[in-house]
């Protein structure tokens, strides 16, 4: 079976209406109705995996030999918070992940505790919106021992990524539901292909949902929210994107 994703849908509106335009992970450029469309191949999408796909299953992994000689920053590159700026030049020392929201235990850890943990490696494909793909090596805290130390509740549904960067003012935020945040290949990563997170891909740390599009991959981490609804974050759409550009809120690959 043949599952009608994101990408593909995007694939036949453009080679049937002239090619849908997109101006890469910034913005997509379309009109209302294919916005209606793909909306709809969202809801079919996501439907459909959850019935008949195993959504622990892993993402491709690849061998060190695959690993593209250059992988590009998306989105922001440096977060003009001045508190982002005085953690990244003191290289995140007093930085500290807030774990809180509906969870028994809240937490603050800092780099040198979360790099401390058990970590995953795994070198996975990141494809963006914009149509470019390469493959990267990441190193991470695993989401799973994170949310497990902290205890959350029965009542959470999704956990909610605040980042430090922001687009005219707007903070950036992420979210995922409790399936994907629990799925193995879901890290909080601080190193990329064997060094530490550099700023322009996120440090100190981003997250890794290997079986989605890059624009869930939130950069610039700072605190991990455990949440029963995403009607209260932001415009509620589940992140800054899906609420300033409507871009879909499971988009899965």
């Amino acid at each position: 079976m043949t599952l009608l994703t994101r990408r593909r849908l995007i694939g036949s509106l453009g080679a049937g209406a002239g090619g849908l335009l997109l101006s890469g992970c910034d913005r997509i450029a379309a009109s209302p109705k294919v916005q209606d469309v793909l909306g709809l191949g969202e809801g079919l999408t996501m439907r459909a995996q959850r019935l008949v796909t195993d959504r622990t299953a892993l993402a491709r992994e690849f061998a060190a030999s695959d690993m593209s000689p250059v992988f590009r920053t998306n989105g922001n590159t440096m977060p003009a918070s001045d508190a982002y700026q005085a953690h990244a030049a003191a290289r995140f020392a007093d930085w500290r992940l807030e774990l809180d929201g509906l969870v028994r235990r809240p937490q603050k850890l800092s780099l040198a505790q979360i790099r401390a943990m058990p970590a995953r490696t795994q070198i996975t494909r990141h494809d963006c919106v914009e149509g470019w793909s390469a493959i990267g090596k990441w190193t991470g805290l695993p989401l799973k021992l994170a949310l497990d130390a902290a205890g959350v509740l029965p009542s959470a549904r999704y956990v909610v990524f605040h980042c430090a960067d922001d687009f005219d003012g707007a903070p950036y935020y992420e979210s995922i539901d409790l399936i994907d945040a629990y799925h193995p290949q879901t890290i909080l990563a601080w190193g990329m292909n064997d060094q530490l997170l550099s700023v322009g891909h996120g440090a100190p740390l981003r997250l890794r949902v290997e079986r989605q599009l890059g624009y869930k991959q939130a950069k610039y981490v700072m605190r991990v929210e455990a949440v029963d609804s995403l009607a209260r974050i932001g415009a509620g759409k589940g992140g800054y994107w899906e609420d300033s550009a409507d871009y879909q809120w499971f988009a899965a690959i």
